[in-house]
């Protein structure tokens, strides 16, 4: 077997292995995108360290501020990085197949469904389930979140805003919030390039 045939042979056991990792999180999985992510990390980083928990941070990151389902977003990232177009779309397909086989068959007698009362209990305790999830999640990303002073203003400045914004019932979209952000990254950034030319102008100087 030639180099090429090997090395084609070696992405279609990756791109299998992705299609199987992203199936089982999209099956298993209640909750939607943001209850995903704690599975995303331990499938992802902890168990095959296909790719390291900060890369998967700038993936959420990136996968919440652009178009589209954060799962989704962040399972054609992972497969991509893995083994390209292939795997972009193994992983992408698969953690949807689940998710939407069940949502159109669910949809289909979603009424007669509901009106069991142990299938309302249910869908209660899957609630409470999935917001210990993100929190979970949000917690292990604070942790793993460099300690300086900007993202620990950052943070806790977008905890207070939300937190008001909910009490007081107004209206604000979370767009806003990630602009202002990457506003306020890009913008730090600036300053501290000009602060670094300076410092090498004077070094120069002497």
């Amino acid at each position: 077997m030639n180099e090429k045939n090997q090395k084609e042979q070696n992405n279609m056991q990756m791109a299998l292995a992705l299609a199987w990792v992203f199936f089982k999180i999209g099956l298993l999985t209640f909750g939607g995108g943001y209850a995903m992510i704690p599975i995303i990390q331990s499938e992802v980083s902890e168990k095959r360290k296909w790719i390291s928990e900060e890369e998967l941070m700038q993936v959420i990151t990136v996968s919440e501020s652009t178009p589209g389902p954060i799962a989704i977003n962040s399972a054609t990232y992972v497969g991509y990085k893995i083994c390209g177009v292939l795997g972009s779309l193994a992983a992408t397909v698969s953690v949807v197949l689940a998710p939407f086989t069940i949502i159109y068959l669910i949809s289909l007698f979603l009424e007669s469904f509901m009106r069991f009362t142990i299938v309302e209990n249910a869908f209660k305790g899957i609630q409470i389930a999935v917001a210990f999830l993100i929190l979970m999640a949000g917690i292990k990303f604070i942790k793993k979140l460099k300690k300086e002073p900007f993202q620990i203003i950052t943070v806790s400045l977008t905890v207070a805003v939300m937190l008001l914004f909910d009490i007081f019932a107004i209206s604000f979209s979370s767009v806003y919030l990630i602009a202002m952000g990457a506003l306020a990254g890009l913008a730090l950034t600036f300053i501290n390039l000009s602060l670094k030319k300076k410092e090498d102008k004077k070094e120069g100087k002497k």
